[in-house]
């Protein structure tokens, strides 16, 4: 018993049967079905369900709900255990939805995978850092995008309706449009229905907007958003620097000392 309870404790063992069922369920969402995948799959769930029993028991529920990594395990454990409604009843009798949401339950288990990357838990950690720092040019942006698909959606809405058709739609457009997605495409669109001296001024205008959201901005965003995600790393450098500078300030002290006596 207790080797069984050490095995199920054992990253390296968990983290193979994370893989081996990343591979069942490849084949299984590539429509490919065979009675030994389910079989495996069926495996898969129970280990991971016993794995979450055990150190339940070894932790308490308290501790185990402490951590942040047991509690995407356990909440991914408990989304799968749908899945196991397969074993009782008959696939032919289940909705079309309720299978599709079965799958996506499976698939979600990827997400276990994510605490095996080395420094993931630091990346994480930057990210959220550049979300605190930039999150006020976030914001900036997306207001001009919707004050900019508004201002498109009443010029543009009977011209070009598969772009501007309503407010919502049109934000999306120039969101598509600031990403440099097709961006082509809407200026021609609206050139095609207009004059040739309309078409011009319209395409300039988008040009503009191209240059000023999607080529400032956008990297504007990056730029202040990378910035953030490193800003820790560079604290940690100028730390070290400044260390090292006291230690060199140390050293040059003594020697001068031991000059002048």
């Amino acid at each position: 018993m207790k080797h069984l309870k050490n095995l199920f404790l054992n990253e390296k063992f968990i983290l193979g049967i994370i893989l081996l069922n990343a591979v069942v369920i490849y084949l299984q969402v590539s429509g490919i079905t065979h009675p030994v995948i389910t079989i495996i799959d069926y495996l898969c769930t129970f280990v991971f369900l016993f794995e979450m029993i055990i150190k339940l028991k070894e932790l308490g529920f308290k501790g185990y709900w402490s951590s942040g990594w047991n509690c995407l395990d356990g909440i991914l454990v408990i989304l799968s255990l749908p899945s196991l409604v397969e074993l009782f009843i008959p696939t032919g009798l289940m909705d079309l939805s309720i299978l599709l949401v079965l799958r996506v339950m499976r698939v979600l288990r990827f997400f276990r995978m994510l605490h095996f990357f080395p420094n993931f838990g630091q990346i994480i950690k930057g990210f959220n850092l550049a979300l605190r720092e930039s999150y006020a040019i976030l914001l900036a942006f997306f207001v001009i995008i919707v004050i900019f698909g508004l201002i498109n959606c009443s010029l543009f809405k009977d011209i070009a309706p598969e772009y501007f058709s309503s407010p919502l739609e049109s934000i999306y457009s120039i969101f598509r449009f600031c990403t440099i997605d097709g961006w082509y495409d809407i200026p021609d669109t609206i050139a095609a229905a207009t004059s040739p001296f309309w078409g011009f001024m319209v395409r300039l205008y988008f040009c503009l907007l191209l240059i000023m959201g999607g080529i400032i901005g956008m990297s504007f965003i990056n730029s202040v958003f990378v910035d953030a995600m490193v800003a820790d790393n560079n604290d940690d450098v100028k730390e070290r620097l400044t260390t090292i500078e006291k230690k060199i300030d140390q050293l040059l002290n003594e020697k001068n000392e031991e000059s002048n006596s």
